[in-house]
């Protein structure tokens, strides 16, 4: 009698504790929110110049990512992502060659779109693609992390940290890409070798089939791709013009009702995002009013700077730690960039991408270990700063 209500009861079971699971995020996030707002207020009241400068050096990366989030969101909707997972699940050979292949497309759509992006959109895909081989989840589900945060070196727009960083240097992109490109195929080839040897095992399997998607749509969500790459790679200042790329995109497919606000606004989580601004504005604000930071990285070579940021990425996020950090300008800016991209592979707190990745990956159906993941990074981060500033110094 009860047998046929189990499955029901396990399934509100499941959806109860979903919900309860979105609550605690949400709650997570505007509790961030309030802090980040208060930490800014107060940098505001103690120094307004100093803060106004630090501000000033913040917001230009948070509003990229807020348009390559939204440029993702219409790509997204057009069936670019899982189009491309299908495809790759098509690859001839075992579970090495699909490793291979979404090693090159994380690496590819976080160096063009960001790393929240990657992580955002990409993990339900990989996971799909997975299950179409009918095991062997765990190297592209930990991959998608770990390797969306080690290719985000290359350009200024595929980690936020690179933007604020680079607000001391006045770079263009191309000119960052030439210098940091060895570094950031360095980084990605260390990063992949270590979770391919960890999950070897998984590698093994070969497909079994996959339902064909929807074909994907080459229209919108393409040119937005096309417009934000060509605005990040060519302008010093690419912020507002990509923001505005992707708020055009998604105000069409709004008014067309092709789209909701409310998946923009899960897409955005804007909570999250102003509450880290918050936090680096107070931390920035600090940084410009005592010379500590400045004084430590002024007495380090570029391998003490790269484990000063990692450790720092992991106490206060990457975020805040690289706007403290670059508050005034740093002696040696690339290791310190290796350190805050690469460094948050070794816990959550370390960047928004492990907060986008459990996110997505839970959505998907799958569960994601925390200290799996950050056991990967505890090997993969020391081998992956070692074989970027190796080339950095070389180059």
């Amino acid at each position: 009698m009860t047998g046929p209500e189990d499955p029901r009861r396990r399934q509100a079971e499941g959806a109860a504790d979903s919900f309860r699971r979105i609550q605690v995020r949400g709650s997570w996030g505007w509790l961030l929110a309030f802090a980040g707002g208060g930490g800014a207020v107060l940098a505001a009241v103690f120094d307004s110049g100093k803060a106004a400068a630090a501000a000033g050096q913040d917001w230009p990366p948070f509003v990229l990512v807020g348009g390559l989030l939204l440029v993702g969101l219409v790509a997204d909707e057009d069936k670019l992502f899982s189009a491309a997972g299908y495809h790759l699940a098509g690859l001839p050979g075992n579970g090495v060659v699909l490793f291979a292949g979404a090693v090159v497309m994380i690496s590819v759509v976080t160096a063009v779109l960001n790393l929240d992006t990657s992580v955002a959109f990409l993990t339900p895909v990989l996971i799909y693609t997975a299950r179409s081989r009918g095991k062997g989840e765990a190297p592209l589900l930990y991959g998608c992390l770990l390797l969306s945060n080690a290719a985000s070196l290359l350009l200024p727009g595929s980690n936020l940290t690179n933007l604020i960083v680079l607000g001391q240097l006045h770079l263009s992109g191309g000119r960052f890409a030439t210098r940091m490109g060895p570094a950031w195929l360095a980084a990605i080839v260390v990063t992949a070798a270590v979770v391919a040897v960890a999950e070897r095992r998984s590698l093994r399997t070969v497909s079994s089939g996959l339902a064909v998607p929807d074909g994907p749509v080459l229209g919108l969500g393409l040119a937005g791709i096309v417009a934000a790459v060509l605005l990040v790679v060519l302008l010093r200042s690419p912020a507002l013009p990509v923001l505005a790329v992707g708020a055009i995109a998604v105000g069409y497919r709004l008014a067309r009702r092709c789209l909701g606000m409310a998946r923009v606004g899960e897409v955005l989580g804007l909570p999250v995002l102003v509450g880290l601004f918050g936090v680096a504005v107070a931390l920035g604000t600090a940084g410009r009013a005592w010379s500590g930071p400045e004084m430590l990285l002024g007495h380090l070579d570029s391998w003490g700077t790269a484990a000063v940021a990692a450790v720092a990425s992991v106490l206060v996020n990457n975020l805040p730690a690289a706007s403290l950090l670059a508050s005034r300008v740093p002696k040696h800016p690339y290791a310190l960039l290796v350190g805050l991209n690469l460094g948050p592979n070794l816990f959550v707190t370390g960047s928004l991408s492990w907060i986008l990745w459990l996110r997505s990956a839970r959505t998907a159906g799958a569960d994601p270990s925390i200290r799996h993941a950050s056991r990967l990074g505890a090997i993969a981060v020391p081998l992956s700063i070692a074989a970027a500033l190796g080339l950095l110094a070389v180059t």
